[in-house]
């Protein structure tokens, strides 16, 4: 039962509605120094208060920064002096006065007019550093945004990186559709899905994984140049760059390949990095990162092989398999194939170096069912992936478009599925149709959003860069 409920409920009852706003916080400090007019209107919370005689001093917050607020005695009167003292750190309060700088040199109002706009019922934890559980954080995301300024800032930072995605595609000439969130077939990607029952339709459909063969659809439907920022579901791990539920932008580019792909990408990565901050450099966690162009350029295979002092596209299954298990690494049931034994190794050898932007170009073709045959090197496909901080950031195709490879590869992926691999891609009939009607040559890529944040906010974990991650249910 809260404390005093029924003054609080009437308190509560009489608040307003509305209150006018004529500036935010920045927006004041930034008029006052530059001599513009100085009557403000603001409303925040309440985040200190300090109390002297018949002075008062609030600090109030709102999304843009924080403002010192001076209540004197004098000049409000002993009715409104008394309503103030009645106040606690959390309030949401809106204030109107003229602006003025303190001995200390501090923008600040001085108050001629105050209203009560929310009453916080509860009161705000005094100290949240201090707290050991992170996890705490996460469920109560909304208390880590009110105390800690350095994560509204990774979240304000997270904003602006997609309104530069959006721009750089839009002024690129891209157009920006919406494809189905509940899919009869997932496809696009190698991940276990979720499944959902539609009652309408009496059926068990998919929770996408990707968008992919969607935007694909609308490239040989005559669309040139499409994007889609959106949110995808994979049935997966939960740890420092994973979440089951996650942001992916994917672009599709007719009469492209991975090379535009990758000239678009150093293009992207260096134009959020000066619009951030004003440089093509940014601190992160495994040091600092330039995306000054050109990224550094490795291949996929020659990375493994410099690593082992092998050839790992001529050895047999079963080399190759020892190879992985030697170290420690045991792959699972109908994960015991050559696209996994390379995966692992890549990820152990060579993921880790992978600091500053860098391209790892031209996979063995086992590892991608969607991809066009490399150039000059039919045991290849024109793939690249793109590395930062250990992470992967992007992934990127010059996209398959012959629809008897594609059944072919589907075929494949099939088999791997019956054999226990439950990320392999199922069959997906009406795509290969579709590609029957003619697919133009086509560069596609999909970019991992949280990740990417992660990257240029200089954070380890996933967690911190989306607002509610998935978390267990408490008890």
């Amino acid at each position: 039962m809260i404390p005093n409920e029924d003054d609080l409920m009437e308190t509560i009852s009489s608040l307003p509605y509305s209150y006018d706003v004529n500036s935010t916080v920045k927006d004041a400090k930034e008029g006052f120094f530059g001599g513009k007019a100085v009557a403000l209107s603001i409303a925040g919370r309440i985040t200190a208060i300090r109390k002297s005689g018949k002075v008062i001093f609030m600090d109030v917050m709102d999304s843009t920064g924080k403002m010192q607020c001076f209540f004197d005695f004098k000049t409000l009167g002993d009715g409104c002096f008394q309503k103030l003292k009645a106040m606690n750190a959390g309030d949401i309060i809106g204030v109107k006065g003229d602006a003025f700088k303190t001995n200390a040199g501090e923008v600040s109002i001085n108050v001629a007019y105050f209203a009560l706009l929310s009453k916080a019922v509860r009161v705000l934890p005094n100290t949240w550093y201090g707290l050991k559980d992170v996890e705490l954080r996460y469920r109560k995301r909304y208390l880590d945004l009110i105390i800690n300024p350095d994560v509204r800032d990774i979240f304000v930072k997270r904003s602006r990186i997609v309104s530069v995605i959006r721009e750089y595609l839009d002024d690129e000439g891209f157009m920006e559709f919406e494809t189905p969130t509940i899919q009869p077939l997932y496809g696009g990607a190698e991940a276990e899905p979720f499944k959902v029952f539609v009652n309408a339709l009496g059926e068990e459909d998919y929770l996408r994984i990707s968008n992919e063969l969607y935007l694909k659809r609308l490239i040989i439907g005559g669309f040139e140049k499409v994007y889609e920022i959106y949110r995808a579901f994979r049935n997966e791990d939960i740890d420092t760059t994973h979440s089951p539920e996650f942001t992916m932008i994917e672009w599709y580019c007719a009469y492209a390949d991975y090379e535009t792909m990758m000239g678009m990408t150093e293009t992207l990565l260096e134009k959020i990095s000066w619009r951030l901050y004003n440089s093509d450099s940014v601190a992160s966690h495994a040091g600092g990162i330039s995306f000054k162009p050109p990224f550094k350029r490795i291949k996929y295979t020659e990375s493994i092989n410099s690593k082992l002092g092998s050839d790992i596209l001529s050895m047999d299954d079963e080399s190759l398999f020892s190879e992985v298990e030697k170290r420690g690494i045991t792959l699972e049931p109908g994960k015991r194939n050559r696209a996994h034994a390379y995966d692992k190794l890549f990820s152990l050898l060579v993921q880790p170096e992978l600091i500053q932007p860098t391209f790892v170009i031209d996979f063995p073709k086992e590892t991608s069912a969607l991809t066009r045959g490399k150039r000059g090197d039919s045991r290849l496909v024109e793939r690249f992936e793109l590395y930062i901080s250990g992470i992967e950031i992007a992934n990127s195709y010059s996209e398959l478009n012959n629809p008897i490879i594609q059944r072919r590869n589907f075929e494949e992926q099939m088999e791997r599925f019956e054999e226990g691999d439950k990320e392999a891609e199922p069959l997906d009939m009406d795509f290969v149709e579709a590609m029957e009607y003619g697919m133009p040559p086509t560069g596609g890529i999909g970019i991992g959003i949280d990740r990417l944040v992660m990257v240029f906010t200089g954070q380890s974990s996933i967690k911190e860069v989306i607002l509610f991650p998935m978390k267990r249910r408490e008890g």
